[in-house]
């Protein structure tokens, strides 16, 4: 098993340094100077279009479809991922971070572009799509989608539900009934069958359940954040300092670039913020707009919110409390320690009620997306029903072995398959960027004659008649 795991981590770590970071880089950067700063440019008008109503009543909404990637980007990863990098990385991953959901929205953008572009009519009258869907109609290489959908199904029901069941029970060590022989597996046992539960409902109360969920929880979450900084306001300039210099010891992270703040503050940036990985668009076709980019600019927000709202909290909240960081405290532990500085013993209650309702939704909005790619496999039909209880059988073992696997293990293997959904996903958006930047002055064009812009793809070049949508 060890010399398993030292090949995973080794996989782990080539493919972040160097492939990953360049990639991300690269494009992330050509997709911000190409939208002449999309993300930040249009954040006014992206906040405004969260509220629009679709079309028909019984259609999915562009503030519906930004709950669904919303609570699949916020989780655990907000909270132990943050303190995990900063542990081992140190306190300048999180500049890393502000500066990978930067970059990244611009991603964000434009996956969720093509995605409302290219997504399909569903019987129902709804609609659906996602990375496989522009890749197979756009690029035409059917091969690439199945490949791209086997790293999504790895990724959203193996990779991150190891991961996500894992730094849920791991929140509970900092009680006294804690035991590590059988606590996880209690733990795991019945958030498995939580899970398999509400998985009977299928994808519309999964929208549902978030929409009411995701914005209670994340600001809770916010304002105790808040009130640890303001009660430590006085360390708040070291705070910055020590963030700043670190990020900027250069000497340090090219001692250790694997290791460094540089590589953990973009690993779980990604990790956390997901832009570019391909899996918000899956969610974002689904919304019912009058022009696709609407749910391209609205998909910036969810980045902005998951990481430069809740995993800064988190940052500011355990770097202000002036505790210490090591890999001793690493992940839980590390918040728990921070949030204790003020409200004592209810502070990590507060941190594992936080977890519950971070790991839950995430866990439930992951395979979300999973049914899409099943359904793409399946020649674009939803499996059969004896398929998917026996596949919802599979992920719930899946998230009861999160919760008693090793935690190197559970971040490496959730690091590898995200890795290789970006991998595809990142290349595919820069040869089909043109088509969405084409739709992005399509938009500003009409916003500047004062109309609601309404999207027809011969106005850009495109084919109508190969589009289900657009005509």
């Amino acid at each position: 098993m060890e010399n398993i795991f030292n090949f995973f981590n080794k996989v782990d770590e080539y493919m972040y340094y160097p492939v990953l970071i360049i990639i991300l880089a690269l494009g992330g950067l050509y997709f911000t100077f190409r939208s002449r700063f999309v993300q930040l440019r249009l954040f006014g008008e992206a906040c405004r279009l969260i509220v629009e109503k679709p079309a028909g009543g019984q259609k999915v909404s562009s503030f519906q479809a930004l709950m669904v990637s919303t609570a699949s980007r916020v989780g655990t990863g907000n909270i132990v991922g943050v303190a995990t990098a900063i542990c081992l990385g140190g306190p300048g991953a999180c500049f890393w971070m502000w500066l990978m959901c930067i970059i990244g929205a611009a991603s964000a953008f434009v996956e969720s572009t093509l995605a409302q572009i290219y997504k399909k009519k569903g019987e129902d009258g709804g609609c659906y799509g996602g990375p496989a869907y522009y890749i197979e109609q756009a690029l035409k290489k059917p091969w690439l989608s199945i490949v791209f959908c086997v790293f999504l199904i790895a990724t959203y029901a193996f990779g991150f539900q190891l991961l996500c069941s894992y730094n849920l029970q791991s929140t509970f060590a900092a009680y006294s009934f804690y035991d590590a022989k059988k606590t996880p597996y209690i733990i795991g046992a019945v958030l498995a069958v939580a899970v398999g539960y509400c998985l009977l409902g299928g994808g519309k109360r999964i929208i549902s359940l978030t929409e009411k969920v995701v914005p209670f929880m994340g600001i809770s979450y916010v304002i105790i954040s808040l009130v640890i900084i303001f009660a430590h306001i006085t360390n708040v300039p070291h705070m910055f300092a020590l963030i700043f210099k670190d990020a900027f010891d250069f000497r340090a992270i090219l001692g250790g670039l694997s290791g460094s703040c540089l590589v953990y503050g973009i690993k779980r940036g990604l990790y956390s913020n997901e832009a570019g990985v391909g899996s918000a668009p899956n969610a974002s076709a689904s919304a019912d707009v009058t022009h696709p980019v609407k749910q391209g600019l609205v998909q910036t927000v969810s980045v902005y919110i998951d990481t430069m709202l809740l995993c800064t909290a988190t940052a500011f909240m355990c770097l202000s409390s002036g505790v210490e960081y090591n890999e001793k405290v690493s992940g839980a532990p590390y918040v728990q320690n921070a949030i204790s500085t003020v409200f004592g013993k209810a502070g990590p209650i507060f941190i594992t009620v936080a977890m519950v309702l971070f790991a839950f939704t995430t866990l439930l909005g992951n395979l979300y997306y999973v049914d899409n790619a099943l359904a793409y496999m399946n020649k674009k039909r939803p499996p059969s029903k004896r398929f998917m209880n026996v596949f919802y059988i599979f992920c719930v073992i899946i998230i009861f072995v999160g919760a008693v696997i090793p935690m190197d293990f559970a971040w490496t293997m959730a690091d590898i398959t995200m890795g290789g959904m970006t991998l595809i996903n990142i290349p595919c958006c820069v040869v089909l960027s043109g088509t969405v930047f084409k739709a992005l002055r399509d938009f500003e064009k009409q916003k500047k004659q004062g109309i609601n812009p309404h999207f027809k793809a011969d106005d850009i070049g495109l084919d109508s008649e190969k589009l289900s949508f657009w005509k």
